[in-house]
């Protein structure tokens, strides 16, 4: 099967497909690693409203995509940044999805984003103003029964004076929580707003401020989640971490490595691109569970260079990348996104992220996927 795709210039040429098809294996219940897929949701596409407005979701194709992650064994983190949280999908549409996946879930691993999205940075006055907005998401979704993982506030970078203001507020609002949490320190490259995060610019200030707090409140802490896309920090906070407290990989671009960990240890995931390559991730770490590193590697590895892709900079948009292989590869009628997110990449991030993922095998109905791709192409001008 071939297709002809244009480069960067619009000349076109023929690609062959690899014909190759993603083992689906599906985790154990007690995996080698925690692993937790960051999910994406389906935008309604056909709601009025305009991409700036409340959240339209189409809960049909949202619900059946976390059942399809399940169903692979892996864990799901809700209403996060893969979901648009904060870029598209707001506190209503959030706690909505939070309750949804729940009731329908209500067995499976899963924690779900809190955070102070509610609260327009703009509008924060004090410390004691962002304290009250992570209080009310605490209390909404403990009241649905669920998990949490404490998210970054932008509000917070807005008016906090110092690590210290970062230390108060973090102790009041795990003191709140009813089950241990994930923290999340999300880098700038994800989301610029947070530049300057727990009180430092400089990453050794900024880690001391982090395991103080973690050290204050460990009885609370079930781990961290760092997105910094740089594997040295991720490691050097891993052997610094409390006994107990687990070390997430937000690495998007070394999550391989990070996963298969050293001698002092190793991390488990909670990853935006376990999102699109869900098949490989269960594999993979099934794999591990069978002391079969070099068949973990085998499985994981090749999928790098499309997460490096998809996640290249400007990282924030990431979950368009994220959105368009759900399409082609059918979880999803159309490719239209919250907050009209689907326009945030160049035609030529689409033609490679067709081509890698054809070569890790995760085109799971090709043919449907060529369809989609020349629909694509014929909407550029390029069919």
């Amino acid at each position: 099967m071939k297709i002809a795709l244009p480069d960067k210039e619009g000349r076109k040429t023929d690609y062959h497909l690899t014909g190759k098809t993603a083992p689906h294996v599906p985790l154990s219940a007690h995996p080698a690693r925690i692993v937790y897929s960051a999910a994406h949701v389906t935008a309604d596409p056909f709601s009025d409203t305009p991409p700036s407005g409340p959240a339209k979701i189409d809960w049909k194709t949202t619900m059946a995509f976390r059942h399809h992650l399940t169903g692979l064994g892996l864990g799901i983190a809700e209403a996060m940044d893969t979901a648009q949280r904060g870029m598209g999908l707001d506190w209503t549409g959030a706690l909505e999805l939070i309750r949804r996946t729940k009731a329908e879930l209500p067995h499976a691993r899963v924690v779900n984003g809190c955070g102070t999205d509610h609260l327009d940075p703009a509008d924060a006055r004090s410390v004691d103003d962002v304290i009250a907005a992570y209080m009310e998401q605490v209390e909404a979704i403990q009241k649905a029964g669920a998990r949490i993982i404490l998210m970054a506030s932008r509000a917070l970078v807005r008016v906090a004076k110092g690590p210290e203001d970062y230390l108060r507020v973090y102790a009041k609002v795990l003191s709140a929580c009813d089950q241990p949490v994930v923290l999340h320190w999300l880098g700038e490259a994800f989301d610029p707003a947070l530049a300057g995060y727990w009180g430092a610019r400089d990453f050794s200030e900024a880690l001391e401020t982090v395991l103080e707090m973690i050290g204050q409140n460990v009885a609370k802490v079930d781990g961290i989640k760092i997105s910094l896309l740089d594997k040295e920090k991720e490691i050097v906070m891993r052997r610094r971490l409390p006994e107990g407290v687990k070390m997430y990989t937000g690495d998007d671009f070394n999550y391989p490595e990070l996963i298969a960990g050293d001698d002092q240890g190793y991390s488990h995931a909670l990853l935006g691109i376990f999102d699109p390559i869900a098949p490989l991730a269960a594999s993979a770490v099934s794999r591990l569970g069978e002391e079969d590193r070099a068949g973990f590697h085998e499985l994981l590895d090749p999928t790098v260079p499309l997460a490096r892709l998809m996640f290249a900079a400007p990282t924030q948009y990431y979950k368009t990348g994220v959105v368009f292989l759900a399409w082609l590869n059918g979880f999803q009628n159309h490719f239209i996104m919250l907050n009209g997110a689907q326009s945030m990449r160049p035609l030529p991030y689409f033609t490679e992220i067709f081509r890698l993922a054809d070569g890790c095998g995760l085109l799971r109905e090709p043919d449907l996927a060529v369809r989609r791709m020349q629909s694509l192409l014929a909407l550029y001008g390029a069919d």
